[in-house]
């Protein structure tokens, strides 16, 4: 198989990059300066263990691409770049198939995002679509350059189809990723492993938005529980069961997974701080959103996640970076918002 990895920042990268150093036919999917720089030189992947160099085909979006039969796509753009992306890549024409066979028809697309709604919209353009929980701590602020963090492996997936059709495609993958440094795994529902992941992104938006001497303190710690108590208890309230990561993923027992010190590299903060530092828009709309969004529906009051959702988007709007607030500042939304009717 080839992997056509649409979005290769952070997640993107360090999945394409890693399938790449060990034997598999990889395309890159960027824009920009990202895109020029690989084209040029590749794609550094630095690591816990040292630099990988890889030099996988690039491209900038699939008129760049003979799209085959054989080919897996990989959806690793943020959620809410989903309905911006796929479409086009839904409609390319397949090299050698009928006239009229598109890639939504026939090629599988593996959702390697945060949140929950990628897969659904992806369901609108793609007949083969396979849900992922990623747990993957990555930064990528630097053209051609992507910081893998994980250890002692890249990363770890629970792949799960969501649309009827073959679990072939998930198996085939996680297959794949299993051989290229990562733990990965086949599962019938990933649902609860993505619900349980969502809980734990809620807190994305407390360390984009408050201040860097405040993030080790308390009182954020409590900003952070008070999120994911309410996502908790949202998804208690529509009966939906959730898994964290070492009941999604047993076998990360004894392996001490996450996130260590890589040579010539700082890490800066979750991708929603990514986004802020990179001027770009922020997922927190499909993260502590979703949870709003269920809570309305449900009459459940989520006002941490509201606040969240608000001064997150108010930092990407105006261009004020990530980190500008107070704990303080944000307890004053959520007192105003639990007082709104």
């Amino acid at each position: 198989m080839r992997y056509v990895v649409v979005g290769a920042g952070a997640v993107g990268g360090t999945i394409g990059g890693r399938l790449a150093q060990h034997g598999h036919d990889v395309v890159l999917v960027a824009r920009g300066a990202h895109a020029e720089r690989m084209a040029a030189d590749g794609l550094r992947v630095l690591t816990p263990d040292g630099p990988v160099h890889v030099r996988p085909a690039v491209a900038t979006g699939p008129d760049d691409v003979r799209l085959t039969a054989g080919d897996v796509l990989v959806l690793a753009v943020k959620v809410q770049d989903t309905a911006a992306v796929l479409p086009a890549w839904a409609a390319a024409p397949l090299d050698g198939g009928p006239a009229g066979l598109t890639a939504g028809s026939r090629l599988p697309v593996v959702c390697a995002q945060n949140g929950l709604e990628g897969d659904r919209l992806a369901q609108r353009w793609f007949r083969h679509v396979v849900g992922a929980c990623v747990y993957l701590p990555a930064t990528h602020l630097e053209p051609g350059t992507v910081v893998a963090e994980g250890a002692p492996v890249s990363g770890a997936l629970l792949l799960g189809r969501t649309t009827a059709g073959p679990r072939e495609h998930a198996e085939r993958v996680a297959a794949d990723l299993s051989g290229a440094g990562f733990v990965a795994r086949a599962v019938d529902d990933v649902g609860p492993a993505q619900r349980g992941k969502l809980l734990s992104n809620t807190a994305n938006a407390v360390d984009a938005v408050v201040r860097d001497e405040e993030l080790d303190a308390g009182a954020a710690d409590a900003l952070r529980e008070d999120a994911r108590a309410e996502g908790a208890a949202v998804f208690a309230a529509a009966g939906l069961p959730v898994a964290d990561q070492l009941q999604a993923l047993p076998e990360l027992r004894g392996l001490g997974f996450g996130a260590a010190p890589v040579a010539g590299a700082e890490r800066g903060g979750s991708s929603s701080w990514q986004s802020l530092r990179r001027g770009g828009t922020v997922e927190t709309d499909w993260l502590n959103g979703e949870v709003v969004r269920r809570g309305r529906v449900l009459g459940v009051p989520t006002p941490v996640n509201e606040a969240l959702q608000v001064l997150a988007d108010a930092a990407a709007r105006s261009g004020a970076g990530p980190r500008t607030l107070a704990v303080a500042d944000v307890r004053r939304l959520v007192d105003e918002l639990a007082r709104v009717s």
